[in-house]
């Protein structure tokens, strides 16, 4: 090789050396997704623009006003959408750019080594000797690696000047891919998802560490078919993929304090989904196909802006728990009763009316809460919830208790408290709950108790704070739950006893009355005679 030869592989030498980590394999596939999926997402939040103007318009506002919120969303959605494909788009086009290089690279190996095909000369194998110096400079914890790629590269894999970038690249981004301070970006966090499925990982935390920036996941996901447990909480999504429904081996499910405002159809493709937590979102509605998680034992549906709960949730059959507080509910669906799995139903801050008596259905409930409702009444069902242990129906507007409430012998906590002005009175039954500890009161118009308070002998906590109890007295109220069952228990033996001495005392004075008629009669019989 001639001097000036020998200059201008140098020249390519110092041009390698100058060149960025070329993209790995993991993140050119990530890019394809992530823009992808950005026109996709972008076709999505065009038409939802597009369906909330006309109901606004319906609303009465004027059109002209009406145009220029809807251009103005559809560009910074526009706006948004094209910086999620930067970064992507930057990936693509480093790759089309390092591919520009290999040609040129194989070009140079034809001329340098034109007898051996480039099979790669004394001099070819320098410049591989500069890479792998120049790698082992850069990262020197990483020499090894670089040094097994760089020989695979002289082996002839390419051929030529051995001018191999991608195995190099990829080994340093190993290198730093488990970094868990910083947040991901949609091309890091669809990296991510490419890598995993590669590795076959069953379990993938992402909590809080998404940047805020990232409002969907790319089309991609679809491929972590091994994974079992998945973790997006905390962050800020808008928009699952379709593609989720791929999942089918994912048993656990966390997408809490995101901001979802609906699933995909294919949601109920996760047919091996046993835990959802979806609370802390923007939910209206679940989709139809809800109802084909019949896996699900555990559901948090908490926090959302839910008004129904679709029909389907009744297929639900191993349904445990189930948490829909703090929503917009106005009715449970009559299909709840299906749910007959279910242990632990919590309905507080809705705006529900009253409970469909398939309730009474539900013969495993052990807990049911309806704080913070309107409610009126009870079912009559009630009664057949003889597994209810805890029972919450304070803040409602609850007229009466039914009086079958006592078939649910297994209660042991009772909250009919701040029904304020409504309830007045607790069933007369209420003794035969003899496993009750604890009973709430407070803020109702009730003023006496009934007497088979009495028979409450496991009652620990009785509070009945700014109710007007006459009988008992708020002072024993004050003394504790025993000394109150104990004054019931005292008072209706007094009374008894009392009634008693009454009903002797009637006796005696009839019997005493009949036998004064009786004299009263012989003595007129003997006037007569005479």
């Amino acid at each position: 090789m001639t001097p000036a030869t020998a200059e201008v592989v140098e020249e390519l030498t110092r041009l390698y050396r100058e060149l960025p980590p070329r993209p790995a394999v993991e993140e050119l596939e990530a890019a394809a997704a992530v823009l992808a999926s950005a026109d996709a997402e972008e076709e999505a939040r065009l038409a939802e623009v597009d369906g909330a103007a006309a109901a606004r318009a319906r609303e009465g506002v004027p059109a002209e006003l009406l145009d220029v919120l809807r251009e103005a969303r559809r560009n910074a959605i526009r706006l948004r959408a094209l910086l999620q494909r930067k970064e992507a788009a930057h990936v693509v086009e480093l790759e089309r750019r390092f591919k520009v290089f290999d040609d040129l690279i194989q070009r140079a190996s034809r001329v340098v080594s034109p007898g051996d095909g480039g099979g790669g000369g004394g001099d070819a194998a320098y410049a591989v000797d500069e890479v792998v110096e120049v790698e082992a400079k850069r990262r020197p914890e990483l020499a090894a690696a670089v040094a097994t790629a760089a020989s695979e590269i002289d082996r002839g894999s390419k051929g030529g000047l051995g001018f191999e970038t991608k195995s190099v690249s990829s080994l340093r981004r190993a290198a730093s891919a488990d970094n868990d301070t910083e947040k991901l970006g949609l091309i890091q966090v669809a990296s991510l998802i490419e890598s995993s499925a590669k590795k076959g990982t069953t379990e993938l935390n992402l909590r809080g560490k998404l940047v805020d920036q990232v409002e969907w996941l790319p089309v991609s996901l679809g491929k972590l078919q091994d994974v079992t447990e998945l973790d997006l909480s905390e962050n800020r999504i808008m928009a699952l993929p379709s593609t989720i429904g791929s999942l089918r081996y994912l048993t656990k499910l966390d997408l809490h304090a995101n901001q979802l405002i609906n699933l995909p159809d294919t949601f109920g493709e996760l047919s091996s989904l046993i835990d959802l937590d979806l609370h802390a979102n923007q939910l209206k509605s679940l989709p139809t196909s809800f109802g084909n998680l019949t896996s699900l034992a555990n559901l948090d549906l908490s926090s959302n802006m839910l008004k129904v709960l679709p029909d389907c949730l009744g297929k639900l059959t191993n349904l445990r728990r189930l948490i829909a507080e703090t929503n917009e509910l106005e009715e449970l669906p009559y299909t709840i009763g299906s749910c007959t799995s279910l242990m632990e139903l919590r309905l507080d801050f809705n705006q529900l009316k009253a409970l469909p008596e398939a309730i009474g259905k539900l013969e495993k409930l052990e807990i049911l809460t309806l704080h913070y409702n309107r409610i009126k009444g009870l079912p009559t069902t009630i009664g057949q919830l003889t597994r209810l242990r805890e029972l919450d129906v304070s803040f409602n507007e609850v007229e009466m208790i039914p009086e079958n409430i006592c078939f649910a012998a297994s209660l042991v906590k009772l909250n009919v408290s701040r029904n304020f002005s409504d309830l007045r009175a607790l069933p007369k039954s209420i003794g035969e709950l003899e496993m009750l500890e604890e009973l709430d009161i407070s803020s109702n118009q009730i003023r006496i108790l009934p007497d088979s308070f009495r028979y409450l002998s496991k009652l620990r906590v009785f509070l009945a704070d700014e109710t007007p109890l006459e009988v008992p007295p708020k002072e024993v109220v004050k003394l504790g739950a025993q000394e109150v069952v104990n004054y019931m228990k005292n008072m209706v033996a007094s009374r008894e006893a009392s009634r008693k001495e009454t009903d002797k005392r009637s006796f005696w004075a009839w019997i005493r009355s009949l036998f004064g008629c009786c004299k009263k009669d012989q003595g007129l019989g003997s006037v007569q005679l005479s």
